[in-house]
């Protein structure tokens, strides 16, 4: 499999997904049943990252991917203030990903991606590898963070918002 059939098709079903996830929370808030502000400084530990950070980590992890497999420099992470912005952001970054060019990320599978992490870590592997071990993994985590924190403070979701895109595979009702 070329890794812009792995990376660009995933980021955009599961970003869609959040996006969903987000819609059902800015209904809770219009419902007045959770706060907008508490919900996006929700975290599930003391030491872990708010749910709006969640949510812009979520978002730049495939843009970095892009940056990285082109050589270019890592754009900077945008912060979100509110359920709009956090839409706002979602919107732009599936744009993004779907104005990618399939065939000069896959001519990257085997260069070198070295990334220099902010706590002096580095690590040097291939393009395919980093997409797998690296990008892949940090989507999903921020991502699964920022649907924990959606049903932690109380927003009606569940695993069918998680994977909407799986009802076009089902064969029976």
């Amino acid at each position: 499999m070329k890794i812009s059939e792995l990376l660009l098709p995933t980021a955009k079903q599961m970003l869609k997904a959040l996006s969903g996830q987000l819609a059902k929370a800015a209904d809770s808030v219009a419902a007045g049943a959770i706060v907008e502000g508490d919900l996006l400084e929700a975290r599930i530990a003391p030491d872990m990252f708010p749910l709006a950070k969640q949510i812009s980590f979520t978002c730049v992890q495939p843009l970095q991917a892009l940056a990285r497999l082109k050589g270019e420099e890592l754009g900077t992470m945008e912060e979100v203030a509110s359920l709009a912005e956090a839409q706002a952001l979602i919107a732009r970054t599936i744009a993004i990903i779907g104005a990618a060019d399939a065939d000069q990320m896959d001519g990257a599978a085997a260069t070198t991606v070295v990334m220099n992490l902010p706590n002096g870590m580095v690590f040097s592997l291939s393009g395919a590898d980093y997409v797998r071990d690296w990008s892949l993994p940090q989507f999903y985590f921020h991502l699964m963070a920022s649907y924990a924190l959606l049903r932690q403070s109380g927003v009606a979701i569940g695993k069918a918002d998680y994977v909407p895109h799986m009802a076009r595979y089902a064969v029976r009702p």
